[in-house]
């Protein structure tokens, strides 16, 4: 499990496409479909899905909200998020990241300061892998079959 060496990369979050960007005092009611990039500072109410088999990326800052389940291949958070996420290649929760619900995940990197209240379950290759967090003890470990 912790022996074998896994390919992922890091994806440029700076690279070059069609951004989209839902400003701070914009609140949006309803599912957001996107792809290439979204870029959050307001506050989404619904679900934030990208176009399947692509790179794309959703940034949501400090200041962002999302209320439902995200379903993005790449992530970078430092704000609240409230529901599951499904990062297929990478998640990053950075300092100020509030996330309540389950992070599914490829590769993922978390800032100290970062919140999880839920469940990290990776996606390998091969085979999943479930950190379960809760008060009696910080970490435990259940390997699926």
């Amino acid at each position: 499990m912790f022996g074998r060496a896994r390919k992922f990369k890091k994806v440029n979050v700076n690279r070059t496409g069609t951004s989209t960007l839902i400003g701070p005092r914009t609140e949006v009611h309803g599912d957001v479909r996107f792809s290439a990039r979204l870029h959050v500072e307001g506050t989404v109410k619904g679900n934030v899905i990208a176009d399947e088999n692509t790179q794309s990326v959703l940034t949501l800052t400090s200041e962002g909200m999302i209320e439902g389940d995200v379903r993005v291949p790449n992530v970078v958070l430092d704000g609240v998020v409230v529901g599951d996420i499904h990062a297929s290649d990478y998640i990053e929760c950075m300092a100020n990241a509030r996330i309540t619900g389950n992070i599914y995940y490829g590769l993922i990197e978390m800032a100290m300061g970062a919140e999880l209240n839920g469940n990290l379950i990776h996606r390998g290759e091969t085979d999943d892998v479930s950190i379960g967090l809760d008060a009696g003890s910080p970490f435990k470990v259940v390997e699926e079959a």
